[in-house]
């Protein structure tokens, strides 16, 4: 109570806490773009325990980067993962060294999901918990029924830490150019 008090009186340091404020919300994020590094973001892979740097996952070989709005819902169950589980060999065979999955649930749901859809070995799915990832490739998109901040539908080919495609669905939920039979390898 002291505490606010204090800070309530100090008006120098009120408004220098606003202005932070201020310059912290009106602060525009830049989707990521070609040519862009990967972030160096932790992603979770099973459980919380299991911490997957994207930048490091992705030094030195070439990854396909895809990420679904939600785990379990029909668009991403029924279309978009079964479209990379289809094309896992003719992908991996023009040089790319993983697929990999992300989505903002927690990494026992998307574990669930991956045995449900017998990915081991084929795409690992990448849990981004707290929006993170999508955030800082602003690729995020708010969605209320499926629990609000979500990622948009989008799929990407990094090379070397360098995103070289990028295709993001035009609504951000979409079907059309992020679906793995539109890759340019």
């Amino acid at each position: 109570m002291n505490t606010l008090i204090k800070l309530n009186n100090n008006s120098n340091l009120w408004k220098s806490v606003l202005n932070i404020t201020r310059s912290i919300s009106t602060t525009k994020m830049v989707q990521i773009k070609e040519g862009d590094k990967v972030p160096s973001i932790d992603l979770f892979e099973d459980s919380p325990a299991n911490k997957i740097n994207v930048a490091d996952l992705c030094a030195n070989k070439k990854i396909i980067l895809f990420a679904v709005p939600g785990a379990f819902t029909p668009g991403c169950s029924k279309t978009h993962l079964p479209s990379y589980l289809q094309r896992e060999s003719e992908i991996k065979a023009s040089g790319v060294s993983e697929i990999v999955c992300v989505s903002v649930n927690d990494p026992f749901v998307m574990s669930a999901w991956a045995n449900q859809f017998n990915t081991k070995g084929k795409i690992r799915m990448l849990a981004d918990p707290l929006a993170n990832f999508t955030k800082a490739v602003d690729l995020s998109i708010e969605l209320p029924p499926l629990g609000g901040l979500r990622s948009k539908r989008y799929s990407m080919v990094i090379e070397n830490g360098i995103i070289k495609e990028l295709n993001v669905e035009p609504d951000g939920t979409g079907l059309s150019c992020s679906l793995a039979d539109r890759l340019k390898l």
